[in-house]
């Protein structure tokens, strides 16, 4: 009985959780492998529906943030469990290219910034003791994510955000998002790439093993490992690119006449091959088009593949974006992969969020 009694006293507080803004998942996949247990997710893409609950044992809300109840959500938090409201909000209007061709009045005007105040309306009704943002670095210079952040404090959270670079944390790919973590029982911080045991990996070490593949062609044993075509045009574009090169380093009779004016020659990240032994560019919703980024495969004359995006967003092979026999639509399934928050980044939010209980409850602050 004693022995039982010190067993439940070891044992980690159990974590709820919400993630909204969900998309296909990949926050959601990485935070239930650092042991939280994540009962729902919720947005308005329902193409992101089967995604998401194939692969996580959590239920696809279908709903505006902007039109959430307190009762929509408190019932996923079982009695007895810490609540952690995570998410996403997307991003768009705070990307790097958005702030350059933008005016600061039109990135107000528009853009989807409203949803971050949605959040923070969601932490005020739910006030769960745990909370997590994911999101571009850009948006970290902006008001409202200070409005954000003054919102929590308000409310007796300890706040901390830092701008991550994801290679440092094992990820295949160059990518800085802004990572914010909250906590109504005390100071939280994210782990180090030190503290995570995260060795670097580069895009060989992510997809070198994939099947040869060409140009519009399709994989017929794994339908995901599918690559669009290139006009002729772009065939002799990317035949004449090397690793790491972009459009200015073709012949001129290359160049398309848009780069050739003053107003496109900055735009020198298109139309290249990724490096072997580098990580990838960051992950768009667009990285299946060789035309769209740095997104020709290191030696194959074609632009990765929608499972090579996928590996390079750390999703496992075995993450299933569609239903088996269905046709399809890379415009669709790329925009998954590409909004998704890498699933180890997911994993390194969660095992942070697990090291704060478990500090806690060794000082034992609680219970």
């Amino acid at each position: 009985m004693k022995a039982s009694s010190t067993h439940r006293s070891q044992e980690m507080r159990g974590i709820d959780a919400v993630d909204l803004f969900c998309g296909a998942g990949g926050l959601t996949y990485g935070l239930s492998q650092a042991g939280i247990e994540v009962k729902a997710g919720v947005d308005l893409d329902r193409a992101c529906q089967y995604a998401y609950e194939k692969n996580n044992r959590a239920k696809f809300i279908f709903k505006s943030v902007t039109e959430l109840t307190k009762q929509d959500l408190q019932g996923y938090f079982g009695a007895g469990k810490l609540k952690l409201l995570a998410g996403c909000a997307p991003c768009q209007t705070f990307s790097t290219y958005s702030l350059k061709t933008r005016s600061t009045e039109s990135q107000n005007a528009n853009g989807r910034w409203f949803l971050l105040n949605e959040f923070a309306r969601m932490v005020e009704l739910l006030l769960p003791e745990l909370v997590t943002m994911e999101n571009v670095p850009g948006l970290a210079e902006q008001n409202v994510f200070e409005n954000f952040k003054n919102t929590l404090e308000q409310l007796n959270y300890k706040v901390d955000h830092t701008i991550v670079d994801c290679a440092e944390y094992g990820i295949p790919q160059k990518r800085r998002r802004l990572v914010l973590l909250a906590s109504r029982l005390g100071n939280i911080r994210l782990l180090t790439p030190k503290e995570c045991d995260a060795k670097p990996l580069t895009v060989r070490d992510a997809i070198g093993d994939q099947p040869l593949l060409e140009a519009g062609s399709k994989d017929p044993s794994d339908p995901m490992h599918q690559c669009s075509r290139l006009s002729p045009l772009n065939m002799r574009r990317i035949r004449a690119s090397k690793q790491g090169s972009s459009w200015r380093d073709w012949p001129e009779e290359l160049i398309a006449k848009c780069h050739k004016k003053d107003s496109g020659s900055t735009y020198g990240s298109v139309y290249g091959r990724m490096c072997w032994d580098e990580p990838s560019p960051t992950m768009t919703t667009q990285f299946y088009g060789f035309g769209n980024g740095r997104f020709g495969h290191p030696e194959q004359d074609r632009a990765i593949s929608l499972r090579e995006g996928a590996l390079l967003q750390t999703f496992p092979k075995s993450y299933q974006f569609t239903p088996k026999g269905e046709a399809m639509n890379q415009r669709v399934v790329g925009r998954m992969i590409g909004n998704a928050v890498p699933v180890k980044l997911g994993k390194v939010i969660g095992d942070s969020i697990m090291q704060h209980i478990k500090n806690l409850q060794q000082s034992n602050e609680i219970n």
